[in-house]
């Protein structure tokens, strides 16, 4: 039986770009294109430089990469204590063990691997026979190695630089210390090979970056930059002497160092650590990348020397904290997060990712500031916002909701941007906020109509207005003053738009008409605990209410009823969400725990949980993929639905019972599709209904009623299929031919003459009993009826009719085999079994034989035992059929 989830299996995630571990380019000669990899967790992926496509996905991982390198061959990745080598991307060549630390720093070189764990222990590979060619031991207290490089020329000779700043150069062929060097007290974070011969570039923990000539251990030149720690140094190679240097706060400073000065700078190049950097061999360009979950390519074609951006491909640098499906394809995802940036995700391509831009209270003074991690502009980030592809084309057709402001701001999805409407109705104007007559006022829910004309915003003060979404002019306001006592928690329309449904944390559903010429409402709904949040499906006027008690309500619109109640969640529910066909309701909570339940039995169906607390999740239009969104993971996650390609037997769950825990989709592999098979193929059989439930219930064949329903009027069916002509004659054959009687014309060649001399035929007894009259007559000695019944259920209705019109002395048969018929009828009554071919066989028999049966003693006698079993059977029968219709009749006066 597979461990999790029923329903739904790991397929991928979306939106991961890159992380801490550093960028590594190689170049392929066959496709004469610069490749680029970046690390993302327990997996890598590749992109072409060209357009920044998603070439490949690396293979998945045990655990998180700790280091990752490469050379024209293989892609080398470290996983805790071991390495790995992937050629082309996929295809996993070699493995290497033996380091006991997790493995840190890793270097190419020639036919060998160079891997530095935690605790400085240096091993050097033969990459081909996966052996220790040569090994060094440092103690962490004396020399701590934090940066690996290969001087240029210096043959079968390393640089290490350590935590106390002092660097070292080795032999790496004869295990000798060539030369040690004193360094500048201050840790050495990075270290980059200059064009220059003999000199390196050292980054430093304190800012500094110091161009150092080995040969003659003197410092060339140095640098301080303000930003902190100097996290990754690259030169570039196109003729122009420049030295780009990354920090901490994301900026990135380019040096002239012919002139010793400040060239250019990238401030706010990435909102995280600039951690990898790599200037292109010969070309004026420049990749970088962060832990902010950006990749990036700048171009050296400024006026004034520096550079642009060129190319991006980018995630979220925040976790995403509401995610729902666009469109009725189930293609697109839109994503908020708590960066303020609102962006689509495809779920077929990465090349089709967009982002709509950072939420800003003025736009396009923003847009001439540029890209800046800290611009006064930016607005809280999203909480909830709301989409309609109604009108998409005409003007904006997203409004999102922001924390802790009661603006609500506009989006176009067609336009892939912020719109200009600011929805904000009088009373929370500036002024009145400042005269205090209403206090941290926000925006806590919102809904727009299925025609998109319209969107209905709900505030934490009780109020609740609808605006129009082409002007964004305000409409109307529901209630007199306010439509809550207290904060509004969910507003939601049906489809004609003739309600408006809301609930607030005054424990509330109130039903109001669309066009609210009244000031009170038209019904009202009242729980026993505070509103959370509305989630509604349209096609099937349900409403989905989840309470601060962690119980989830189904109301049905219009009846204006509670109409289901799910419990088990044991924390805040943070979303649910309905199947397209409105059978499930999918549920998640801070417990870790997703749940599906089934609406119309009301019960728990399938439940499965995760490491961390789902955030949000949504099931796309068609039913294929759940995606969900987790606390502190920057993706976004796809499972795959069983259901639409797989026979899945679903059953009652008890909702105390703990879920089982299953691991987040990643980017699956080769291996990962075998284990899902393996999986797949060990889940538990199909139920099998018994044969009969119990002795004291009565069991019906489940043969076709034509088997049996006919008996009893089969000589009016013969009757009325009797051929209007009478059949014709076959032809007369030669007299030594015989023939055979069948509708083709044809000879009877396989009849011989008996070898006897006599033509008298005398039967070895006089009963001329059939192949089932044989069988009968053999139960007599065993008592053992239930083959017979088989042979019985196998006949057709005409076969059946022949059978026990046979059975009588003048058929052929006898009074005994008559006599083990009833015997049979007994033993079927008694079974409980076959109920109704019991007594449509006992009637036959009645019919055809009755005036035998009334001559003969042994069966008259033997029919009180049929009638007593038949009275029992039928009492039992009697007395539960009368009860359900009692049960069925006060049901309805009800």
């Amino acid at each position: 039986m597979p461990k999790g989830s029923k329903i739904f299996l790991p397929c991928r995630s979306l939106g991961y770009v890159s992380n801490h571990i550093p960028l590594q380019v190689r170049y392929i000669k066959s496709r004469k294109e610069n490749l680029i990899v970046t690390c993302v967790g327990k997996s890598f992926h590749t992109y072409g430089i060209t357009h920044f496509g998603l070439l490949s996905v690396g293979g998945l991982h045990p655990e998180d990469i700790t280091a990752m390198t490469a050379d024209a061959f293989h892609v080398y990745t470290a996983c805790n204590n071991k390495i790995h080598a992937w050629r082309r991307g996929t295809e996993l060549k070699h493995v290497y063990t033996g380091h006991k630390k997790p493995v840190h720093l890793m270097l190419p070189f020639g036919v060998h691997l160079i891997s530095v764990d935690e605790s400085s222990n240096v091993k050097i590979w033969d990459i081909k026979a996966e052996t220790v060619f040569l090994e060094l031991t440092f103690s962490n207290k004396s020399f701590q190695i934090t940066a690996i490089v290969h001087p240029s020329t210096y043959i079968n000779k390393i640089l290490l630089g350590s935590e106390q700043g002092e660097m070292q150069l080795w032999n790496i062929n004869n295990l000798k210390l060539i030369y040690s060097f004193r360094g500048w007290k201050s840790p050495i974070i990075c270290l980059e090979q200059a064009p220059a011969l003999d000199v390196i570039a050292v980054g430093l923990a304190s800012g500094k970056i110091i161009l150092h000539n080995l040969k003659f251990d003197e410092t060339i030149m140095e640098f301080t930059q303000d930003w902190g720690p100097v996290t990754s140094i690259s030169f570039r190679t196109d003729g122009s002497p420049i030295m780009a240097t990354g920090s901490v706060v994301g900026h990135v400073v380019f040096w002239d160092l012919e002139e010793r000065r400040v060239a250019s700078q990238l401030l706010s190049a990435h909102s995280g650590s600039v951690t990898g950097m790599i200037c292109l061999p010969n070309e004026p360009l420049v990749l970088t990348s962060s832990p902010d979950n950006t990749l990036k390519l700048w171009i050296f074609d400024m006026t004034d020397g520096g550079a642009r951006l060129l190319r991006i491909r980018e995630g979220h640098s925040a976790p995403p904290s509401y995610i729902r499906f666009h469109g009725a394809n189930g293609h697109n995802i839109l994503s908020a997060a708590s960066d303020s940036t609102l962006r689509i995700f495809n779920t077929l391509t990465e090349q089709f990712n967009k982002s709509l831009g950072k939420a800003s209270y003025n736009r396009k003074a923003s847009k001439r500031r540029g890209r800046t991690a800290e611009d006064p502009l930016t607005m809280p980030p999203i909480t909830q916002f709301t989409s309609e592809t109604t009108r998409e084309k005409e003007w904006d057709n997203i409004a999102a909701i922001h924390l802790g402001i009661p603006m609500v701001t506009t989006w176009s999805y067609d336009k892939v941007k912020m719109g200009e409407l600011k929805l904000l109705p009088e009373r929370f104007q500036k002024k009145k906020l400042k005269a205090n007559l209403f206090q941290d006022v926000s925006a806590t829910c919102l809904f727009l109509t299925h025609c998109g004309n319209f969107v209905i915003v709900g505030y934490n003060t009780g109020h609740i207005d609808r605006f129009n979404m082409q002007s964004g002019l305000w409409r109307d306001t529901y209630g007199n003053p306010k439509a809550h006592d207290s904060s509004a928690r969910g507003v939601v329309t049906d489809t004609l738009n003739q309600l408006t449904i809301s609930g607030g944390s005054d424990c509330k559903i109130k039903f109001w008409k669309f066009k609210n010429k009244g000031t009170s409402p038209l019904s009202t709904l009242t729980l026993e605990e505070p509103i959370s949040f509305f989630r509604a499906h349209q096609e099937s006027s349900m409403l989905a209410v989840a309470v601060e008690d962690f119980d989830i309500y189904i109301v049905d619109i219009d009846t204006r009823r509670i109409v289901r109640k799910f419990v088990g969640h044991t924390a805040q529910i943070t979303d649910a969400t309905f199947s397209p066909d409105s059978r499930w309701l999918i549920s998640s909570s801070m417990d870790c725990s997703i749940r599906t339940w089934d609406i119309p039995s009301c019960q728990l169906v399938d439940q499965f949980s995760t490491e961390v607390a789902c955030v949000s999740l949504n099931m796309s239009p068609t039913g294929e993929v759940l995606s969900t969104a987790h606390v502190d993971y920057l993706g976004i996650f796809l499972w795959t639905n069983r259901t639409l390609y797989s026979k899945v037997s679903l059953k009652a769950l008890t909702p105390c019972d703990e879920p089982e825990l299953m691991s987040f989709p990643e980017c699956l592999s080769e291996h990962k599709d075998e284990e899902l098979e393996i999986e797949d193929s060990s889940e538990e059989p199909d139920f099998v209904s018994p044969e009969q439930l119990s002795n004291d219930l009565v069991t019906l064949s489940g043969l076709p009623s034509s088997r049996w329903q006919n008996l009893l009027n089969l000589d009016l069916i013969k009757m009325r299929n009797k051929p209007k002509l009478p059949p014709k004659a076959p032809k007369a054959a030669p007299f030594f031919l015989p023939t055979v009687s069948a509708l083709n014309f044809q000879f009877n060649l396989g009849q011989s003459e008996p070898e006897s001399g006599s033509k008298l035929l005398i039967p070895a007894s006089l009963l001329n009993l059939t192949e089932f009259g044989k069988m009968l007559d053999k139960t007599r000695q065993n008592e053992d009826f239930n083959e017979v019944v088989e042979k019985l259920k196998s006949f057709s209705p005409s076969m059946i009719d022949f059978e026990i019109k046979s059975l009588a002395p003048e058929g052929g048969g006898s009074a005994q085999v008559m006599l083990q018929f009833l015997k049979v009828v007994e033993f079927m009554l008694k079974s409980n079994k076959d109920f109704e071919l019991a007594e449509a066989y006992l009637s036959v028999f009645l019919k055809s034989h009755g005036t035998v049966v009334a001559t003969e003693e042994s069966l008259r006698n033997y029919l009180t035992n049929i009638q007593s079993c038949h009275n029992v059977v039928w009492h039992r029968l009697q007395e539960q059929l009368l009860y359900n219709m009692c049960v069925v009749q006060n049901l309805k006066l009800m």
